[in-house]
């Protein structure tokens, strides 16, 4: 990138005045080419609340008078999932770049809609799963070489959520409520399919099992997958916790991460010749890579990346990885009986 591009602003507005939306502007005002400009919220005191905590100098409560604004370049959306589509279409229409928060839309037909509507505006669009575009998952990419052939995939993301107390009292709320398209696998299960498809691509077989709550989301769960050479288990729960690290398992070697979510250390672990006479297993070599910057800043500064380039998709958080993603989720939910109102719009 030339010293121009690294001069060079892009004016943001958000929709979205929760605390996601909190994490990534902290994130993205590590990379100066980041400029918040606007918010919009549905009322006009929330805007100007969440206006006055981040020193934001436009506010707005119409979409519409936003993305028709020549004060933005592009748009961050981080509101509930079931607008993700609705929302990042309209602005996308209006010239506007999007990075949408996970998941990228309620399904893979919205998605579908969205990826067209990128290519006939002519505007970038990303999915903000911020894991795949840290440096940790970059080490992961480089050092997948050295494990030879894979023969497993397996990552946990299990989380007991304080709102499923709530649920527990008969009080619904957002995050297991299906009218937004909420629940453990969009909420956090993502976090461990996606990573895979970047690494793997497109199993051939999907089985998927959980616990469906009274509400209709999914409270936890646990797939399998079938690719040609290979098998991979992700566990996903907003209802229990778990401590178990992710780990791509090869002939040569594994490949250990603390998170998947949040990837704070990577190893490689090299299989010991059984011949050795030292068992199987070696002694790990720490693969992790200084990550000097807050966790969500290399979204935002890829997304940025893609804008001053000219390109309309990354080519890690890809269109077709977002698609492949929410197709391995829609079966998943057929297969668990979850249906969202978004399914059944025509």
């Amino acid at each position: 990138m030339n010293t121009t591009d690294r001069e060079k602003k892009i004016r943001f507005g958000v929709v979205g005045s929760n605390f996601i939306s909190d994490w990534v502007i902290a994130g993205a005002r590590e990379d100066p080419r980041f400029e918040l400009v606007a918010i919009y919220s549905r009322t006009q005191e929330r805007a100007d609340f969440f206006a006055a905590k981040h020193h934001i100098p436009f506010t707005f409560v119409s979409l519409e008078a936003m993305v028709s604004s020549p004060l933005i370049d592009a748009v961050y959306i981080a509101s509930p999932n079931f607008l993700h589509a609705e929302q990042s279409i309209f602005c996308m229409q209006h010239g506007k770049h999007v990075l949408c928060e996970k998941p990228l839309a309620s399904n893979a037909r919205e998605a579908r809609t969205m990826i067209t509507t990128s290519k006939q505006y002519d505007v970038a669009l990303m999915e903000a799963m911020k894991p795949t575009l840290t440096p940790n998952f970059r080490a992961v990419i480089d050092n997948m070489s050295r494990i030879g052939t894979v023969r497993r995939y397996f990552a946990s993301y299990c989380q007991y959520s304080s709102r499923y107390d709530k649920f527990k009292e008969g009080i619904v709320l957002n995050a297991f409520n299906p009218k937004l398209s909420n629940g453990a696998i969009m909420d956090i299960g993502i976090y461990t399919i996606y990573p895979m498809v970047v690494l793997f691509g497109r199993p051939s077989k999907i089985d998927a099992s959980g616990i469906v709550l009274s509400s209709g989301t999914d409270g936890q769960g646990a797939i399998n997958f079938t690719y040609e050479k290979m098998n991979a288990t992700v566990l996903f729960s907003k209802i229990a916790n778990s401590s178990l690290p992710t780990e791509i398992q090869g002939e040569k070697g594994n490949i250990t991460l603390d998170r998947i979510n949040i990837i704070s250390k990577a190893a490689f672990t090299p299989r010991q010749p059984a011949a050795s006479g030292k068992g199987t297993i070696a002694e790990p070599e720490d693969i992790s890579r200084p990550t000097e910057k807050n966790e969500y800043y290399y979204e935002v500064a890829e997304f940025i990346d893609l804008i001053l380039a000219g390109k309309r998709e990354s080519t890690i958080n890809s269109h077709e990885h977002s698609l492949i993603t929410l197709e391995i989720i829609d079966e998943a939910r057929q297969q668990l009986g979850v249906v969202y109102p978004a399914d059944n719009i025509s």
